[in-house]
């Protein structure tokens, strides 16, 4: 079983996704200067969770395409 994602990470993930879709890959440690580039956040903890999710839905959407 996973871990659940908070609301917060989740709506703020996929604003972020869905605003700047075209810079995020599907790897996540090439997402991090993107990332930080993008939004500044308080905590390495924060970014690392929502970069996760944003890289999950990536993946997602290229295995649908």
């Amino acid at each position: 079983m996973g871990r659940i994602k908070t609301t917060l990470i989740k709506r703020t993930s996929r604003k972020l996704f869905r605003w700047h879709k075209e810079q995020f890959t599907a790897d996540f440690e090439k997402d991090k200067p993107v990332l930080r580039d993008i939004l500044v956040f308080k905590n390495k903890k924060m970014r690392n969770v929502v970069l996760g999710y944003i890289t999950r839905l990536k993946k997602m959407e290229l295995k649908n395409a």
